[in-house]
């Protein structure tokens, strides 16, 4: 094998690795983390275990979104966004297993080193077990299997959950050891936002997901309808961060930092309205996730100034 096909190797799993998606996963963990940290329970190892495995479940989910998709024809050349390994035939079907495999031992090992460093009791550790496993199965269920719930319309709902509800209540709940309904607002706003990125996306390849029977929310909704739902998203998880900083940060100034992002999320939706097109969603894509990351941080840094 000469440098030049090592390369091209190495190229494509970092392609289908996806790294710009991790920071939706590390955004959840943060908001929660900055959570804890506002009501006074912020633990370092904790925190840093919830970002190790939260990272590793992402990528998960990025290899058997590769490898379902190869496997039942979504991916085609006519598909907009950018080619993956197994896509270009650098990376083989048992090689994408393997990796799949070690993946999920890393995400175990990951998943049970924070239980050990967070847990306190039996029944948290019990319950974390089953909500760890439950992650890893909605990684690879998402495009693998013979009935994908990705496939199902049904993605948006497991990126509310796990991107949102389950990361950050989870994430906070670790280091808290409580359950505080104040978090619930910054949660689902979490999540909103996570699916938003994940409709721009579905938005991309509302076409060639159409006609190869992957049917997103975006294509059952049609092209302008997934539109006016992308802006309820927003608007959602806008009104979410809003209702927290007045319910509970007592129009304190630094909690309403999150709002220098208004400007960048309002210019991305009207741009996703005015453009019909599939191929228009290819720079929205990267704006969203940059809309979604930024807001995520300033709400966080404006959580642990208060």
């Amino acid at each position: 094998m000469n440098s030049t096909t090592t390369s091209s190797q190495m190229q494509a799993w970092l392609e289908s690795l996806r790294p710009k998606t991790l920071p939706l996963a590390i955004a959840a963990i943060m908001t929660g983390s900055a959570l804890a940290s506002w009501t006074g329970h912020f633990s370092w190892p904790v925190a840093l275990l919830a970002f190790l495995t939260a990272s590793l479940l992402q990528i998960l989910s990025n290899l058997a979104n590769d490898y379902g998709d190869v496997a039942k024809g979504s991916d085609t050349e006519k598909r907009i966004g950018p080619m993956r390994g197994m896509q270009k035939g650098l990376i083989t079907a048992q090689q994408m297993k393997t990796a799949l495999k070690i993946t999920v031992l890393l995400s175990c090992l990951s998943g049970i080193a924070l239980i050990a460093a967070a847990c306190h009791s039996l029944g948290d550790i019990i319950g974390f077990l089953g909500l760890g496993l439950l992650a890893i199965i909605a990684a690879i269920t998402y495009t693998v299997g013979t009935k994908p719930y990705g496939y199902m319309g049904l993605g948006d709902l497991s990126v509310l959950i796990f991107f949102g509800w389950l990361s950050v209540l989870g994430t906070y709940y670790l280091q808290a050891h409580t359950f505080s309904l104040s978090t619930v607002l910054p949660a689902t706003a979490c999540g909103l936002l996570s699916v938003a990125v994940l409709n721009i996306n579905n938005l991309r390849d509302i076409e060639t997901d159409s006609q190869n029977g992957k049917n997103t929310l975006a294509v059952r909704l049609g092209g302008k309808k997934a539109r006016y739902y992308h802006a309820a998203l927003l608007t959602g998880a806008m009104f979410c961060f809003i209702a927290f900083t007045l319910l509970y940060l007592n129009n304190n100034g630094y909690g309403w930092l999150f709002l220098l992002a208004f400007p960048m999320l309002l210019k991305h939706v009207l741009q996703v309205l005015r453009d019909p097109t599939a191929e228009g969603m290819r720079p929205q894509l990267v704006q969203m996730v940059k809309v979604a990351l930024l807001t995520n941080i300033l709400f966080s840094i404006g959580l642990i100034l208060n």
